[in-house]
């Protein structure tokens, strides 16, 4: 149930946060329409998964005393992520300007906005490798519950985003928004807070 619990938290905080494939989202959805804006939503399952391995394979590779180390450093960066997450909620919007349409490959546009973007390769680093490895090793039901949460949410809440937009906001206001970017700062910070609670538990 914790490992689900902080997937569910971080992927609601990955989901809803601006930044470049939030906004693709938001700018394919008005261009072309929701199907492609759901596409584009869905990108994290088709460019995560290199992510998450090759970060897997560099901590895995690490001495025993380095994963407090990152464990710490995670939950300094999800503090991190919880400021921003509340300073961007004071004027987020859902306001974005429509891109010049053309025939692309909207969820395979979105994958390499994704992988691109440096935002993935922190997170799974300092945050979702020790996370899901932590949970993994309590048993495999565990790392898959943390996977689960965190993608439901994090596919979840763009495809929100995406009905919002095509429905013309009737589903999600500016209003609303900001109060679940402030509501995902403030989770973020108290699971930044549990994150170095633990690296301190380890190594003492």
């Amino acid at each position: 149930m914790t490992a689900l619990l902080a997937g569910l938290t971080l992927g609601l905080s990955a989901g809803i946060s601006p930044g470049p494939l939030m906004t693709l989202v938001m700018s394919t959805t008005l261009a072309r329409g929701l199907r492609a804006g759901l596409q584009v939503a869905a990108a994290p399952l088709v460019s995560d998964a290199p992510v998450i391995l090759l970060t897997l394979l560099v901590f895995t590779a690490l001495p025993p005393w380095a994963e407090a180390v990152l464990t710490g450093v995670g939950g300094l960066f999800v503090l991190f992520l919880g400021a921003e997450t509340l300073r961007e909620a004071r004027h987020a919007t859902l306001a974005v300007a429509p891109p010049p349409g053309r025939r692309t490959q909207d969820l395979w546009r979105g994958a390499l906005v994704n992988l691109l973007s440096p935002h993935p390769w922190l997170f799974w680093l300092s945050v979702g490798a020790p996370l899901f490895v932590s949970a993994w090793r309590v048993s495999p039901a565990n790392g898959a519950a943390f996977l689960l949460g965190f993608y439901l949410l994090l596919i979840g809440s763009k495809v929100t985003v995406a009905l919002a937009v095509a429905g013309g906001r009737r589903y999600l206001t500016d209003v609303w928004y900001r109060r679940l970017l402030t509501a995902s700062g403030l989770l973020l910070g108290v699971l930044g807070l549990l994150l170095i609670v633990q690296a301190g538990r380890m190594i003492l």
